[in-house]
């Protein structure tokens, strides 16, 4: 359904994003960041999934400016070599690859208001965009790895959140996630019996019932802030 094209953010960096687009007058937009493997099958598959209910969708590849062209899988080897690359990614100086999904956020902004959501590190991204970017209307983190820390709940989100957690995650604490909760009640936050990646399909941590209620859940949520 998608293809990708070349974006450039503010500072001259070019970099691929995926695009699929919906049959007819899109309903808006939504901004997909991908978890620590790349625009890989999976998101891509996510990102059509968002065009067939009707939005333009857009997933920039947030590896770009430390390695070109990554689409890992979900082995023990490809966790280590994503786990790495994120790292790459977060050591970059302010303001990292921000720039990069205010751009994918920018050509997304097409079909009208524009909402993010992220998967893993995605949601941590996510949850950044919410607070420091321009352009969206709504935001949905998934099991943002990160998101919980003192000094990421300090931000302040400037749109509507919608934030999915697992209670068996064991890479982010139920504590943080409270924490959270606690520091923004405005936001919404649904914590599923399921696990870290309970969204993903290729992964062994695949929930199907956490996975359909938390699309659910999100598909409401932009329908009521993308119209």
């Amino acid at each position: 359904m998608g293809a990708f094209i070349q974006l450039q953010a503010a500072d001259g960096h070019a970099f691929p994003a995926y695009v699929a687009r919906p049959t007819g007058q899109a309903r808006g937009a939504v901004v997909v960041l991908q978890e620590i493997f790349g625009v890989n099958s999976h998101i891509r598959a996510v990102t059509d999934g968002y065009a067939a209910e009707g939005y333009l969708a857009v997933a920039p590849s947030t590896f770009h400016r430390v390695k070109a062209d990554v689409e890992l899988g979900y082995s023990p080897d490809d966790m280590s070599a994503g786990i790495a690359l994120k790292g790459q990614v977060e050591a970059l100086p302010a303001p990292g690859v921000l720039p990069d999904i205010q751009a994918a956020i920018d050509h997304a902004a097409q079909a009208g208001k524009v909402g993010i959501v992220g998967y893993c590190w995605g949601g941590l991204l996510t949850w950044r965009a919410a607070c420091l970017l321009k352009g969206l209307s709504a935001a949905v983190p998934y099991y943002g790895g990160g998101s919980t820390t003192p000094e990421e709940i300090a931000r302040t989100p400037r749109v509507p959140v919608l934030a999915h957690f697992g209670e068996r995650d064991h890479w982010i604490p139920l504590e943080g996630v409270q924490a959270l909760q606690k520091a923004h009640p405005s936001a919404q936050v649904h914590v599923y019996a399921a696990d870290h990646g309970f969204n993903c399909d290729q992964r062994g941590s695949y929930d199907a019932a956490a996975a359909q209620l938390a699309r659910e859940r999100t598909l409401a949520f932009f329908a009521q802030h993308l119209a």
